[in-house]
């Protein structure tokens, strides 16, 4: 569980729900319509700006803001590290009873194509493929979240405005003036909530978490690339480490 991410959007939807239970309650901000329109809108446009295969993957995807599997690029390093002993001590072809060990299918797809004597180019070729790709599947999913963003606080404005027509249809009752203003106004209240404390944090979660992916495939691609030209385990970690700050670079051959 990412505590982070529970724990920020409890604490500002709290202090929010908080000052309008202090203020003049909680009732008034309610409105079924104007939730019917901010909701029901963001979501059909959503649905029609996007094939409904990648809707209901990006809508999965969104999770990862909450529940991911943590993985430590020293360990990866180590394990890496272990992979270029071992191959220069019994050769390459003894990583082949590694893979039972590997978690990851792109770290196994990079060691199987060297342990099969594949190109190094050839290699590279389908590693940074597979890791292309997987970068636009991320920046997809991404973006129908993102959807909501812009979606939400421009439905909000439809709603806004149809409560304005209503209300200005009725002027000549002076009395209901301020309450149809309010009604109004809910809408933008409705889409600025779900943009701002919806929308936005698990977008910008999703996109620390496909950077902190990236970062993983980039050191898995570099050793993978290293181990395969035969270096020396002490130059593979070397190259690796060099993906970590200073502070966290360490060394299994000291």
């Amino acid at each position: 569980m990412d505590i982070g991410s529970i724990v920020g959007l409890v604490i500002a939807w709290a202090l929010v729900l908080w000052s309008l239970v202090i203020g003049v309650g909680i009732g008034p901000y309610i409105d079924f319509p104007s939730f019917l329109i901010v909701i029901g809108g963001s979501v059909g446009i959503v649905m029609a700006a996007n094939p409904i295969n990648k809707l209901i993957v990006g809508l999965k995807s969104a999770s990862k803001a909450f529940i991911y599997i943590p993985q430590s690029e020293q360990n990866l390093i180590s394990q890496l590290v272990d992979f270029a002993v071992k191959a220069r001590r019994d050769g390459i072809l003894s990583l082949e009873s590694e893979e039972e060990n590997m978690k990851d299918e792109f770290l196994k797809k990079g060691i199987r194509l060297a342990v099969d004597g594949t190109e190094p180019e050839v290699i590279r070729t389908v590693l940074e493929m597979d890791f292309e790709n997987m970068v636009k599947r991320h920046d997809n999913n991404i973006a129908v979240v993102g959807y909501f963003i812009d979606i939400a606080p421009a439905m909000g404005m439809i709603g806004t405005l149809i409560g304005l027509v209503a209300m200005l249809l009725n002027m000549s009752d002076p009395a209901a003036i301020g309450p149809a203003m309010a009604v109004a106004l809910l809408t933008t209240f409705y889409g600025s909530l779900i943009a701002n404390m919806i929308a936005t944090p698990i977008a910008s979660k999703m996109k620390i978490r496909s950077i902190e992916e990236q970062h993983l495939r980039e050191i898995m691609l570099a050793g993978i690339m290293a181990i395969q030209s035969g270096d020396n385990p002490r130059i593979v970690e070397q190259k690796l480490n060099a993906y970590l700050p200073p502070s966290q670079r360490k060394s299994q051959f000291d």
